[in-house]
């Protein structure tokens, strides 16, 4: 995705209301946000150890920012680029019963982000984890899941609108449920990224179903670790936005993978190596609860709910000076 300057494009909101706006939302959601998914909030760590396994790996081809200890010889720390499986291991830790969750504030560098209107080197996000029975690993606690979190967002269209209506953006009342076959099925001469923003288009705001494993093309849909999603029971959270006339995905989440599940995934993933790591080995031996979890954007959700163009005018990064300027002329201004 190229830089987009949209015509007539109108930030309404002064940098210095921006920054207020940021602070009022940030702090707004996460207090509805814990209340209604009945999380407490926790410390996260910055970085953890590379032999831990903790790390998320994204794709696979990321690569983390990575340095050493002076007081800890022979072992390499990589600052995290989420916190999804070390989550997991806290939940099991903290004694966290079925029902019970925690979030946290989660931010990473992620040095290899294309950087774009929507993509930053700088990630900021509520990363969630809530335990659950095994009889719960299901589509119908992930679509309640679902629903809950959209509600939530819907609900900040409100609080947002009562102090800046004139910047508020209205969004959709309900939410679409699609899994990537059905929409592979639908558009099948089209990309990936082109599907999501066809039927995002059409619905306003998409839940794409079941996404890392091959879809009936032999492709995935997109790239997902192997060793926290189920790629059967997880799927990212979508609205349409007409400020850059793309889908603008707001969260990445799903049920977390239980031993059958990271068996299949290592295996399809040629990462068996993995099953080596602490994480894994722990999780193999049925050691960890069985989660749900995800990351919610803090930086898309201002940028979706204050419709900002570019991500850069509700978050502080770094960005080429070519883009800084280009973005100036038609009044975004980075910070």
């Amino acid at each position: 995705m190229a830089l987009i300057l949209p015509k007539g494009y109108d930030p309404v909101l002064s940098v210095r209301e921006t920054q207020e706006a940021i602070k009022y939302i940030r702090d707004t959601f996460q207090k509805e946000f814990g209340k209604e998914m009945n999380l407490e909030r926790v410390s996260a760590p910055l970085f953890v150890s590379k032999s831990s396994g903790l790390n998320d790996n994204l794709n696979g081809v990321e690569r983390p920012v990575s340095f050493d200890i002076l007081g800890i010889p022979n072992e390499e720390y990589e600052v995290v680029q989420s916190l999804a499986k070390w989550k997991r291991m806290a939940l099991g830790e903290y004694n966290f019963a079925p029902g019970e969750g925690l979030y946290t504030n989660m931010n990473a560098i992620r040095r290899d982000e294309e950087l774009d209107n929507l993509h930053s080197c700088y990630v900021d996000q509520w990363d969630w984890e809530k335990v659950i029975r095994k009889e719960d690993r299901n589509i119908k606690t992930l679509e309640d899941t679902v629903k809950t979190i959209f509600k939530v967002i819907k609900h900040m269209e409100h609080e947002v609108w009562y102090k800046y209506p004139q910047a508020v953006k209205h969004l959709p009342d309900d939410i679409f449920f699609i899994t990537s076959e059905e929409l592979r099925q639908m558009y099948p001469d089209k990309t990936p990224k082109e599907r999501e923003n066809l039927i995002t288009k059409e619905h306003g705001c998409v839940f794409v179903e079941k996404i890392g494993g091959a879809l009936g093309d032999g492709k995935p849909h997109d790239g997902r670790s192997p060793d926290y999603d189920d790629w059967e029971l997880n799927g990212d959270i979508l609205f349409w936005f007409e400020n850059l006339d793309c889908a603008l995905e707001i969260s990445s989440m799903g049920i977390r993978v239980d031993e059958d599940a990271m068996e299949s995934q290592l295996k399809a993933a040629n990462a068996e190596d993995r099953k080596n790591l602490p994480f894994h080995k722990s999780l193999l031996a049925g050691e960890l609860p069985y989660t749900i979890g995800g990351g919610i954007g803090q930086s898309r959700l201002c940028m979706l709910l204050l419709n900002k163009a570019h991500v850069g005018e509700v978050q502080s990064s770094v960005w080429p000076a070519d883009m800084i300027e280009a973005c100036k002329k038609n009044k975004m201004i980075l910070l």
